[in-house]
């Protein structure tokens, strides 16, 4: 009987983290119903990208206070979280505090003062956004389409990270009380609860300080292995993912669109006087796509989709984007959160059939409507503004072809301008013999 409590830690760690890889090899094997696309080159640049905008957190503080406190928030809630491997080998051995046996009295106790004054920023830091988001009328944050799920999501996530800090003291309060007493030896520095919360807790009873010691320390680590497993269902999987987003983020300049390699090799072949056409195509040359743009999520590329999980939901891109700002339907985290919300659903597909039914939905139309798609400017504000490197816009384009290329459904004004290209080689309805007329004037 004396080992049931590490029996039932042993159960609980195990399920906890079986559950959570259950959920990633999802996540993985819906990215991976995307297309494949090469982005391995550059791999130093890559590295360093990495480093600098996903652990570095530089393109947050682009907007001080909330990068700062996401800063706090972030550090904080990472580092504090190394303790999870104190818990564990506790939970599973019976010890206390093991890791001070491994760092020494010195450093031990500079350890968990550092923990303490971290959990303290996390604090503020989930306070104030909790305020920010709640009462203070950011305009990104309390736009429509983050009315609902979104909106319970975020805020949920700031109230278990704030019930995880106070865990987190309450465990370390008791504990320091205790040794205070003599009656556990003497591991570790608290400066905020020996501070704040020790006051209070002198005037417990010896039985209850253990008591809420466990307790606390139960709380904490049961809280992290449902924050673990509660990332799948919420926006916070960038916590994870924001790692590989930007690893495999698009790095030529912003501009740049990709062309179909089938359609360049057709137009080289259709200017080269000495080609002929009726050449069976060399070993290895691309063969024509059986589709042209993206329909659904089949049709987008992995790290698009990589993407779509990856959104946080923060509303930079939208807050910039210009179509946005005028009032058009388009907002880019919607186009995000969309493509996520339709690759969801392609996923539950499958769960329950072992393979895709068509279910008579795409991305197009059923989700993400022409009208959005064609208030895009391509000014690439979207992209620049994401702290973690997403690309919005490249899943519009590739919509946007599909629409022109696929289904000739281009507006009108569009339709014209190309038609002239063809015909004039030039944007303008202007006979070719007299586009050189206004030097004239």
């Amino acid at each position: 009987m004396q080992y049931i409590d590490n029996i039932i830690f042993l159960i609980l760690l195990v399920a906890g983290f079986g559950l959570f890889a259950k959920s990633l090899q999802k996540i993985y094997r819906n990215i991976r119903l995307g297309k494949e696309i090469n982005r391995t080159d550059r791999k130093g640049e890559r590295w360093e990208t990495m480093a600098r905008v996903a652990m570095g957190q530089s393109k947050m503080v682009k907007r001080p206070i909330a990068g700062i406190l996401h800063i706090f928030v972030y550090v904080g809630f990472i580092i504090i979280n190394i303790e999870l491997i104190e818990i564990i080998v506790d939970g599973l051995f019976g010890t206390h505090r093991f890791l001070s046996s491994v760092f020494g009295h010195g450093f031990y106790n500079f350890f968990t003062a550092t923990l303490e004054v971290l959990a303290l920023l996390v604090v503020i830091g989930v306070v104030i956004f909790f305020i920010r988001r709640n009462f203070y009328g950011v305009k990104r944050l309390t736009m429509k389409e983050l009315f609902g799920w979104p909106k319970h999501d975020a805020n949920w996530i700031l109230i278990i990270e704030f019930a995880l800090m106070m865990a987190f003291f309450k465990m370390n309060t008791a504990d320091w009380v205790l040794q205070q007493r003599g009656l556990l030896p003497e591991h570790g520095s608290f400066p905020i609860s020996s501070t704040f919360l020790a006051p209070i807790f002198n005037n417990f009873s010896d039985g209850f300080l253990f008591f809420t010691e466990k307790a606390a320390w139960w709380f904490h680590f049961v809280g992290i292995l449902f924050f673990m497993n509660y990332l799948y269902y919420s926006k916070h999987l960038h916590i994870i993912l924001a790692f590989p987003s930007t690893w495999y983020a698009n790095l030529e300049k912003k501009g740049k669109f990709n062309n179909l390699e089938s359609v360049t090799k057709e137009i080289k072949l259709m200017m080269d006087p000495n080609a002929d056409p009726y050449a069976a195509p060399a070993e290895g040359e691309a063969e024509v796509p059986s589709k042209f743009g993206a329909e659904d999520v089949f049709d987008l590329n992995q790290v698009q989709l990589l993407n779509a999980y990856s959104c946080t939901e923060c509303g930079r891109c939208t807050s910039v984007c210009p179509a946005n700002i005028t009032g058009k339907k388009l907002s880019p985290r919607l186009i995000l959160m969309k493509t996520r919300d339709r690759l969801e659903e392609v996923g539950r597909n499958i769960d329950k059939n072992g393979s895709f039914v068509d279910d008579g939905k795409k991305l197009l139309n059923d989700y993400i409507t022409k009208e959005e798609l064609w208030a895009c400017t391509t000014c690439n504000a979207c992209t620049e503004a994401c702290p973690v490197l997403l690309d919005p816009l490249s899943i519009i384009f590739e919509m946007r072809r599909f629409l022109v290329m696929e289904q000739s459904a281009a507006p009108q004004e569009l339709n014209l301008m190309m038609t002239n290209v063809e015909n004039n080689a030039a944007p303008w309805q202007y006979n070719q013999a007299d586009r050189l007329n206004w030097a004239n004037d």
